[in-house]
């Protein structure tokens, strides 16, 4: 009876939600971004920032990012607003560790999962039960992460052989899967530097060569998260307690229930992203590792939208910024600067075509500065480098504010019964 009455509400967001992208347009916008990485590659010489390695690494960065973000997308679609990821990753990582190296890599990422989920339900405790402010639980646990695995550490690693207080023995590797065939010819016909072709050979190399299978578990759970939520009658009940509560509450949701559970997941998740990052990423804990990915993955996820596959487009982005810094550093960063300019000319035109001459201007003098900068120098400040990810990170949620919304009672305080 309760799954009939509660399906009604997926009819409410006709009128107000953001206009959808179809399929035929997601593909030509993908295209169109092909072709201009393309075209800032042979204009720049930077032949590394399409390539397989280049991919390979991005990969690998955006997961732990991606993951968190995915975590942060299952608590707020609850209406839970979940700043503790950062710390949920930190137990992740720790647990993992602890597990990984004495009894295996999969143990690991169990115990990675499990750190992660008691992160989010204590979470969960200190928001839905006790109604506390979420942002000032969310920081309380990232700290309390901090000093808890810091505190474990000095009497676990650091007694273990080829350990120490700040870092874990040796953890063993996950499987990598790599095609071969496929991936040599690929890799071979990302080296000939052929526009485009080279380009679209480097990205599919880099999605079949080294490719841990924990990075293919994470991949699948954003299309997982997506059929989860938006298409089974659970996931109906889950989000319309982010939408609004009292009404779901009246439809005879336990929405504290479905709270709890989408914080523990989204602790489970972040927990997990941990775990990659000690056991995949690093193959060792190391303290202070996380550096900040929670924080990011939350960036991606209100970059996505509240949405499985934009939080993906942005945790994706986020890890190729990143991993430019580390492969070939200042002259790859010294090609986006090309790269933004071209995205600034773009952005004006589209602008004056709507008729907003102010912000199509204001976006020609930032393309003019950008090109100006990239034709004039020949590399950029490593201070700049270092700030790339961050910089794209601030850059991003400032242009993309406009068109987000967020669940209605996202962060809202909620006590049961009281639409009575």
């Amino acid at each position: 009876m309760s799954s009939t009455t509660v399906s009604k509400p997926s009819a409410a967001p006709k009128g107000g939600g953001s206009r959808k992208l179809t399929w035929p347009w997601i593909l030509l916008i993908v295209a169109a971004g092909l072709v201009l990485f393309s075209l800032v590659r042979a204009v720049s010489g930077a032949n590394d920032l399409t390539s397989v390695g280049q991919v390979s690494g991005a990969l690998q960065l955006a997961v732990p990012i991606g993951l968190a973000g995915l975590g942060g997308l299952w608590a707020e679609r609850a209406g839970v607003v979940n700043i503790g990821l950062e710390g949920m990753m930190i137990l992740g990582t720790w647990f993992g560790a602890w597990a990984g190296y004495q009894w295996g890599p999969w143990v690991g990422v169990l115990f990675g999962l499990l750190g992660g989920a008691l992160g989010g339900l204590l979470h969960a405790i200190i928001t839905v039960t006790f109604n506390v402010n979420h942002i000032v639980s969310g920081v309380a646990i990232n700290i309390l992460a901090v000093g808890f695995t810091q505190y474990l550490s000095n009497f676990t690693f650091a007694e273990a052989e080829g350990g120490s207080s700040k870092q874990s023995p040796r953890i063993d590797p996950i499987t990598d899967i790599t095609i071969p065939g496929l991936s040599d010819w690929l890799m071979d016909l990302q080296q000939k530097h052929w526009f485009l072709i080279s380009d679209i050979a480097g990205i599919l190399g880099g999605l079949v060569t080294n490719l841990s299978l924990l990075t293919v578990v994470a991949i699948l759970l954003i299309p997982a998260t997506w059929w989860v939520l938006w298409r089974t009658a659970f996931g109906l009940r889950l989000r319309s307690c982010g939408e609004n509560p009292v009404a779901a509450e009246s439809l005879g949701v336990n929405v504290y229930k479905y709270k709890y559970i989408a914080v523990t997941v989204s602790g489970a998740l972040a927990g997990l992203g941990g775990a990659f990052l000690a056991i995949v990423a690093t193959g060792i804990y190391q303290e202070g590792q996380t550096g900040g990915r929670g924080y990011i993955g939350l960036a991606a996820m209100i970059f996505g939208n509240w949405m499985p596959g934009g939080m993906a487009l942005g945790a994706g982005l986020f890890g190729f910024t990143d991993s430019l810094k580390l492969r070939g550093g200042a002259e790859n960063v010294h090609a986006l600067l090309l790269l933004v300019a071209l995205l600034l000319v773009i952005a004006a035109l589209w602008q004056m075509y709507r008729k907003k001459w102010v912000v199509a201007a204001i976006g020609a003098i930032f393309a003019v500065g950008f090109f100006l900068w990239y034709v004039l120098t020949d590399e950029v400040p490593s201070q700049f480098v270092d700030a790339a990810p961050y910089i794209t990170t601030l850059l991003v949620l400032a242009l993309s504010a406009q068109r987000l919304r967020m669940p209605k009672a996202d962060g809202l305080p909620y006590r049961k019964g009281q639409g009575k």
